[in-house]
């Protein structure tokens, strides 16, 4: 009696489900994500076994190989009110559209007189320009109008937030903006120092310096 050969069937799989889910995903990546803005400038901390992290809420200065000192102040809102402050100190007028770049930008390190030009270049541009620094000079320490803006309306931000919370019968919850200096391994002791100096003279006494996570050895 012949054997009977039961009919075989291809094995197919739906991949419908999977399609809708890798559509899903890259919907949201593009949805949630944000242009990463370059840093005009590379600091090369020292290391050290601190773990400590850095808060959210910072106001930073790098300095770099060379002693040129950087500013940036993380929350967007306080930046660009912080800019409005420091165009009527320098009488220079910024549009709507600069103060919108200026908010998403990163570390600016270049002079009041440059700074216009600086935030109306594109990306590209900014990272070809050979930023001086901001000026630290006694007669002409415009870092420290940065440092002194930025801290009053940092707290300006705070009190408005607390109000509106309070009016609405909601809990404050606000973390205190927070002071750090982020030096190049190769900069010199003094340009830390005149940063230092810039901190107590406007009665900032407490503030972090960034390193590197020294790694363990095995």
């Amino acid at each position: 009696m012949p054997k009977i050969k039961m009919p075989k069937a291809s094995p197919s799989l739906d991949m419908t489900p999977m399609v809708d889910l890798a559509f899903l995903l890259v919907t949201f990546f593009m949805l949630t994500a944000t242009v990463r803005v370059s840093e005009p400038v590379v600091v090369d901390s020292p290391s050290s076994t601190s773990d400590k992290i850095l808060p959210d809420n910072v106001m930073m200065i790098s300095i770099d190989k060379f002693g040129k000192a950087f500013f940036n102040i993380s929350n967007p809102q306080v930046r660009i009110s912080t800019l409005e402050r420091m165009g009527e100190q320098y009488k220079i007028q910024f549009n709507d559209d600069e103060k919108k770049r200026f908010g998403a930008m990163t570390s600016i390190g270049v002079p009041m007189d440059k700074l216009k030009d600086y935030i109306n270049f594109d990306d590209s541009q900014r990272q070809k320009v050979k930023s001086p620094g901001i000026p630290v000079d006694s007669t002409n320490n415009q870092l420290g109008d940065w440092i002194q803006f930025g801290r009053i309306e940092a707290a300006k931000l705070a009190k408005s937030e607390k109000d509106k919370a309070e009016s609405a019968g909601r809990d404050f919850k606000y973390e205190p903006l927070r002071f750090a200096i982020k030096a190049d391994g190769a900069a010199s002791y003094i340009a830390v120092q005149d940063i230092i100096k810039i901190f107590t003279k406007k009665d900032i006494y407490r503030f972090n310096l960034i390193t590197n996570l020294e790694q363990e050895a095995e």
